[in-house]
């Protein structure tokens, strides 16, 4: 399962009168995340800090502490990201001072807490690995073939192209492939193994339980 979140987001909170301002933003690449800290960066170029962390994938994982004392912001920020199961999100959280001191604690539960707030705010979504998988069939037999295919839950029909063979485009989450095949064989009542022609993903809504 891939989880991220469903939109980019900013929130913010007063803690001991300092001001936290969580920057949440879906990234593809590292490239995007360290142009997006640096945005965040720019616009808040005032601020006391702008810690960051992000994860892309599950080797490309990064943290910022940017100034508070190590360990207090940085992986405090990722542990919530690692914690939820997210992947290709970058967080800033931005802090002004507001002249209490917080102590060590006290700032990792305020920036772990602040990006907490922002992801469940911005909801979450899964990304769904979709398939495009083509087979073909003798065009006497076509019309009674794409009959049948409208008879099932399994995949969509993506398109249907006619020449000496006809071939059909169907359209499905990979993970339905073997059952997919199963049934072709079942209902057209000869073997067919479908081949890949692209694949995407799909974001939908995620509800835990």
């Amino acid at each position: 399962m891939i989880l991220t979140i469903a939109k980019d987001i900013r929130t913010e909170q007063v803690i001991q009168k300092s001001r936290f301002l969580c920057s949440l933003k879906k990234v593809a690449t590292e490239e995007e995340a360290q142009a997006f800290l640096k945005d965040v960066k720019k616009e808040f170029w005032d601020a006391t800090h702008n810690c960051s962390a992000y994860i892309i994938d599950g080797t490309a994982q990064r943290s910022s502490d940017d100034g508070e004392p190590a360990g207090t912001a940085g992986m405090p920020m990722l542990g919530v990201l690692r914690k939820q199961g997210l992947t290709g999100v970058a967080a800033v959280v931005t802090r002004y001072f507001g002249g209490i001191k917080l102590g060590a604690g006290g700032l990792a539960r305020a920036y772990s807490g602040s990006v907490a707030r922002a992801v469940e705010a911005a909801g979450l979504v899964e990304k769904v690995a979709m398939g495009r998988y083509l087979f073909s069939c003798d065009p006497a037999a076509s019309g009674r073939v794409l009959n049948r295919l409208y008879q099932q839950d399994l995949f969509t029909v993506a398109g249907v192209a006619y020449g000496d063979r006809t071939t059909f485009a169907l359209f499905m989450p990979e993970e339905r492939k073997g059952a997919a095949e199963a049934w072709l064989t079942d209902t057209l009542r000869q073997a067919v193994a479908l081949e890949e022609a692209g694949r995407e993903f799909r974001e939908v809504p995620y509800r835990n339980g």
